[in-house]
């Protein structure tokens, strides 16, 4: 996760005081020494909509073996004892899992920091005031285009205006909320529509997810943008960036080309900024699935990331989160940790592997059939690499 925002306005939020910490791009175990990773669990795949590209090919029935209200509270009490700092809940639609609310209160009890990601049709005024008192740090509601183009997206039609309704509701508790916007063809063009939108609806937040090829996701691969049109995406995200400034957060997610990207373009058009947006960069470290993410799918496993589900490494029912993240001896996770001498291809000799990282290996995998192939959806010409 890149925030535009700190690199060209020198923001402060709170995913700052984890991504850009002395000492984080070598720790393998955390965000930071002394941390955990982030965590992402997929607490149920139960959802009330169809997107196209859901990576966990969630669908709206109930499913045997998630973990019991017990289990989570056990969950999150592993998390707390191994620092890790924030959780994220995810789906499927989280808030149809059984017995959510008292879940995200035993997170607020035991003071981890928790997220929701959400399709917002589920937000009504009763369950954001509750989330507001449960000290939710953040809601995530994803929208994929404006109108009809978000339903066609989601597979159900009114969704769109049923996830504007449930962000209206968290502002109006003064919930803090943003957006998700995940890019491909059939939605980039909106892109100008949707700043328009956070401008009118005075929506604080915005991350843009560059399409990883996992779930339903590999089955649609073939509507990622080009190269030369995500290079056009990112130049309108800076231009925003600079025009909002500190007042909305915009970040992009999934592809650690846009860091450098951004860093190419400043010597260019931000000269003053280039040398701290370096610094910012380099201290971060890119993408450390396996190291500073990590992923806990419905039924307890434990993941890289929530894309790379075809690796597991323990399951937290059986085992402490904690002493699968630090003892596994699986050659993924291990090689994750020691990427480097690794990746092939573009990537073995890119000169911005230390901001980088090898971008995303699912990617790579779902493409090459290895999973240390160079990333396919890498942007920089050969030139700007070498």
């Amino acid at each position: 996760m890149i925030s535009i925002t700190k690199l060209l306005c020198n923001s402060e939020n709170y995913g700052d005081s984890l991504r850009y910490v002395e000492g984080a791009a070598l720790e393998k175990y955390g965000v930071s020494p002394g941390k955990g990773p982030v965590v992402a669990w997929n607490c149920t795949k139960t959802c009330n909509l169809k997107c196209k590209h859901c990576y966990a090919s969630a669908d709206n029935k109930r499913y045997e073996g998630e973990l019991t209200l017990n289990e989570s509270k056990k969950l999150i009490d592993d998390l707390k004892e191994f620092n890790v700092p924030a959780l994220l809940f995810s789906g499927g639609e989280p808030l149809m899992k059984e017995n959510i609310l008292d879940i995200l209160d035993y997170s607020n009890q035991r003071k981890i920091r928790s997220t929701i990601s959400t399709n917002g049709t589920l937000l009504d005024k009763d369950i954001c005031k509750t989330l507001k008192k449960l000290n939710l740090g953040y809601v995530g509601v994803s929208l994929d285009g404006i109108g009809s183009n978000h339903d066609n997206f989601r597979g159900v039609k009114g969704a769109f205006n049923s996830a504007l309704t449930g962000i209206r509701n968290c502002i109006e508790v003064n919930q803090k909320v943003g957006l998700r916007f995940t890019i491909s063809k059939d939605n980039y063009k909106d892109l100008e529509d949707i700043f328009n939108l956070i401008k009118e609806e005075k929506i604080p937040r915005v991350c843009f997810y560059h399409l990883v090829y996992s779930g339903r996701g590999s089955k649609i691969m073939n509507t990622d943008i080009s190269k030369e049109e995500t290079r056009q995406v990112l130049d309108l995200i800076m231009r925003k960036a600079i025009e909002f400034g500190p007042s909305v957060e915009i970040l992009t997610v999934d592809n650690h080309a846009d860091a450098v990207y951004t860093y190419l373009r400043s010597l260019k058009k931000f000269t003053h900024k280039s040398e701290n947006i370096l610094k910012l960069l380099t201290t971060n470290g890119g993408n450390r699935s396996g190291m500073a993410f990590a992923n806990i799918d419905f039924y307890g496993n434990v993941h890289p990331d929530q894309f790379t589900w075809q690796y597991t490494f323990g399951n937290v029912k059986e085992e402490s989160f904690g002493s699968i993240w630090r003892n596994s001896k699986h050659e993924i996770l291990e090689g994750l940790r020691n990427r480097k001498e690794l990746l092939k291809g573009r990537c073995s000799h890119c000169r911005w592997l230390n901001i980088c990282n090898g971008n995303f290996r699912t990617r790579a995998e779902a493409v090459y059939n290895d999973f240390w192939a160079e990333d396919p959806a890498c942007y920089l010409t050969d030139e700007e690499i070498i």
